[in-house]
């Protein structure tokens, strides 16, 4: 993003463009973010940038951190957030998305009896049990049928919930011993800027460590990853931090694709010509075996191509909350 930056200490107008916001945005966002610059015509004119994140040295990890204007202030971009299904678009693969926040039990994942990708996904699980990732105390309860998934998904959530993601059951029934938090927290750790910004809400969270005070919105979704439908366990927080909002959303259990996930969003508020708007910064970052193999141009390839959906996903996303 260049060459234009965006400044708080004084009114910038550019081709007839007013900003200006209550605090320096843009300074916080250079100080942790890829983004050293912004051209902030581009992002009025409604563009996303997209960026690879910081070389990391476990090559299981990816990340890509994004930036854009929304119109509205953060509170109501939060809101928009938390409301947002993505399953009207089939391009986001997003198969299945169910709230879980009021009821983490058995009966939350009922739609797993009653929904066609859920059927093929039970049934998939069946034939290729060994590609499953669950522990091995989990592996020695199956039985082929919804009803072991409904168990399993009610009991990994009902363990976030009670311990955060250390008390998490690991990945270890077919392979070597992978503990979603473990993944989590090394991906936070990789990137120590991106840490220490978020830090006051990572606190709050359950993600990377025990039980956080900071109660999350809970759902379950199937995911078309590669042509192969996934199980996944997702919670979103979010905190004030002084005139802006931060969220986090962690995706905690995973029955294949990928170990873990997490993406990040800082929202400040921004006055164009006396309208409010909200200057987001979002970072998407993943811990996947698939990752480890690849090298050289395989590896850009990948992180082109989580770019390019990451990018999708907002435009979408920015298209249906702008309504």
């Amino acid at each position: 993003m260049k060459p234009v930056a965006l400044t708080a200490a004084c009114i910038l107008a550019v081709t007839n463009l007013v900003v200006s916001a209550p605090s320096d945005p843009v300074a916080a966002l250079r100080g942790f973010s890829i983004f050293d610059q912004i051209e902030v015509t581009q992002l009025a004119g409604g563009d996303v940038k997209t960026a690879h994140g910081p070389p990391m040295s476990n090559s299981r990890y990816l990340s890509v951190q994004s930036c854009y204007l929304q119109a509205g202030p953060p509170a109501q971009h939060l809101e928009a957030l938390r409301r947002w299904n993505p399953m009207a678009h089939r391009e986001l693969k997003v198969l299945l998305h169910a709230d879980i926040s009021n009821a983490p039990t058995e009966d939350a994942f009922s739609k797993i009896k009653e929904n066609g990708a859920a059927s093929s996904f039970v049934s998939s699980a069946a034939k290729k049990l060994a590609d499953v990732q669950m522990s091995r105390a989990e592996a020695a309860k199956f039985s082929p049928g919804p009803d072991f998934w409904s168990q399993l998904l009610a009991e990994r959530t009902r363990a976030f919930v009670s311990g955060g993601t250390s008390a998490l059951a690991p990945y270890d029934h077919s392979g070597p011993s992978i503990r979603a938090g473990d993944e989590l927290s090394g991906l936070l750790r990789e990137q120590s800027k991106i840490r220490s910004q978020f830090s006051g809400l990572l606190e709050g969270t359950g993600i990377g460590r025990g039980a956080g005070s900071l109660k999350p919105d809970l759902y379950w979704e199937l995911l078309d990853v590669d042509d192969t439908t996934v199980a996944t366990l997702g919670a979103f927080y979010s905190r004030t931090s002084g005139d802006s909002i931060q969220a986090a959303e962690t995706f905690y259990y995973a029955s294949g694709g990928y170990y873990a996930g997490l993406t990040l969003y800082q929202m400040w508020p921004v006055d164009l010509n006396g309208r409010p708007s909200t200057l987001v910064w979002r970072g998407d970052m993943i811990s996947s075996a698939s990752l480890a193999s690849l090298r050289g141009v395989e590896k850009l390839a990948s992180e082109s191509a989580m770019m390019k959906d990451v990018g999708r996903a907002i435009t979408l996303f920015r298209k249906d909350t702008s309504r």
